[in-house]
């Protein structure tokens, strides 16, 4: 999907062509795009195609022409057993304006739509970035809150949890993952900025103020993490204990049971049992000796705990 805007005046109308101060927005583009758009803004097909990695690493990088900035950036969706995933986002910072690049659909357009109305220079290579790494942190910090009372959830019902309860902390769990390691990428090309570039002191400040909150989502997701970690050991133990005590419970029946059995198996012999097999309660002494001995294994059982 590719859409054109015109910025002017602080207000941004979408175009069919594109003129100055423009933003070109991709999402999931089709290969004859990327070609266009390669030829247009002569922008190697390489890096067209690295903001569509799911892999790629967060970085900058600069060409003669544009400067090209890669950071990742959550989504999530409902629909989908993995319910938080992490995207790459790129930004070309080209002659005249921008154009953003994703694979997935990330609502970005309400962020650059309030820097332009607060008259930020959206075509600055050196300070534009940390804004929109700063609203990428921001969808962080909400879905890691999400996280966390999920998982608060999960741990009042961990008695009860089930083996679909454990498929979606092992998810949550590979989602926090990701989360880690796309905060320390972007953590890295703030320190890029702050080092390469003379920022006024303004600039340097909101740099400071995006790396605290950047700092703040990567301590979350850190601790988020081994929560899980020890909520899905727990449940392991639970699982482990519950399945010992169920072993220990059917041994001790197949002990109880094992005695009146093998009492009636000796006696069903074909062997001579002289007066007491003639007797006409034979059978109801031994069925009560089979029942005395059984009460008192189990009383035995019970008093060590096995039973």
């Amino acid at each position: 999907m590719k859409k054109i805007y015109q910025i002017k005046e602080n207000q941004i109308n979408e175009v069919s062509k594109v003129s100055k101060n423009f933003w070109v927005e991709l999402t999931n583009p089709l290969e004859e795009d990327l070609h266009e758009i390669s030829l247009k803004y002569k922008i190697k097909w390489t890096d067209l195609h690295k903001a569509l990695d799911r892999s790629e690493l967060p970085h900058i990088e600069q060409e003669e022409n544009y400067s090209l900035v890669i950071f990742h950036v959550p989504c999530k969706k409902e629909d989908s057993p993995k319910k938080y995933r992490v995207y790459p986002f790129g930004v070309f910072f080209l002659k005249g304006g921008i154009l953003t690049l994703s694979r997935e659909e990330i609502f970005f357009k309400d962020f650059i739509f309030s820097s332009i109305q607060e008259n930020m220079d959206y075509q600055n290579a050196k300070t534009y970035p940390v804004y929109l790494i700063g609203k990428s942190i921001e969808i962080f910090l909400k879905y890691l809150n999400e996280i966390q009372e999920d998982i608060l959830q999960k741990e009042k019902n961990l008695m009860k949890a089930s083996n679909k309860d454990l498929e979606r902390m092992l998810l949550l769990q590979k989602s926090l993952l990701y989360f880690t390691t796309s905060l320390q990428g972007n953590r890295a090309i703030l320190e890029k900025i702050e080092n390469n570039n003379h920022l006024a002191p303004i600039e340097l400040d909101y740099l400071k103020d995006v790396q605290i909150e950047l700092k703040q989502a990567l301590e979350m997701s850190t601790i988020y993490r081994e929560i899980l970690d020890n909520t899905m050991n727990t449940y392991s133990s639970i699982i482990s204990n519950s399945m010992n005590n169920v072993m220990k419970f059917l041994t001790s029946i197949t002990l109880v049971i094992s005695i009146p059995t093998m009492i009636s198996s000796f006696l069903g012999m074909n062997v001579f049992l002289g007066d007491f097999g003639k007797n006409p309660y034979s059978f109801l002494l031994v069925l009560l000796l089979s029942t005395l001995i059984s009460v008192l294994l189990i009383i035995v059982l019970k008093k060590k705990n096995l039973l």
